[in-house]
């Protein structure tokens, strides 16, 4: 009987923007002109509107331009369930020069024991599994949340920073600020 070896694992490649986020690999019109989970405020919900961006970087510093970002997040009352004008999800590519992936959302609430977080997953050329972390606001009770306190001493790499109407948050797959990635 011959013996045959195991097939390596597939990374994300560059097809899954060809169904995940159509735009980006220039095929606009296949989801009626926007790609899924790309728009998550969809009327006039309660609360506070906020952009957040997200970049991701490699091991060297340098932006990865051809991830994929979905975000997961609480509505302002703290609750995932239903929110009226307002999708609880949402996906982007990065953008092919800065690695920047940016989200129209809402401030989150805080869950029952947590702070209020944004779940982050990424997938991209490379990666054979798709990397989960979450990132925090400042000025909330950080300290308190579980999962934050967790992290310890590399809690900060899950703490966003102000910007412009917003935050931002630098995500680094490798090197001295890599930040904390969680077991799906």
């Amino acid at each position: 009987m011959r013996k045959f070896k195991e097939t390596p694992s597939q990374t994300a490649g560059p097809y899954v923007h060809i169904g995940c986020v159509p735009s980006f690999a220039g095929l606009a019109d296949m989801y009626g002109g926007h790609d899924p989970g790309a728009r998550m405020i969809t009327g006039a919900p309660d609360g506070t509107p906020v952009t957040l961006t997200l970049t991701v970087m490699d091991g060297a510093g340098d932006p990865v331009t051809d991830a994929m970002i979905e975000i997961w997040q609480p509505g302002p009352d703290g609750r995932f369930g239903p929110t009226e004008g307002f999708r609880h999800w949402g996906r982007q590519p990065t953008d092919a020069q800065s690695g920047t992936a940016v989200f129209e959302t809402l401030m989150p609430g805080a869950p029952t024991g947590q702070a209020p977080h944004v779940l982050i997953w990424i997938v991209a050329r490379g990666i054979n599994l798709g990397l989960m972390t979450r990132l925090y606001f400042p000025g909330q009770e950080n300290a308190a949340d579980p999962v934050f306190r967790a992290a310890g001493t590399r809690a900060q790499t899950l703490l966003a920073t102000p910007a412009e109407g917003g935050f931002h948050h630098n995500i680094h797959l490798q090197g001295p600020d890599e930040t904390v990635f969680f077991d799906a």
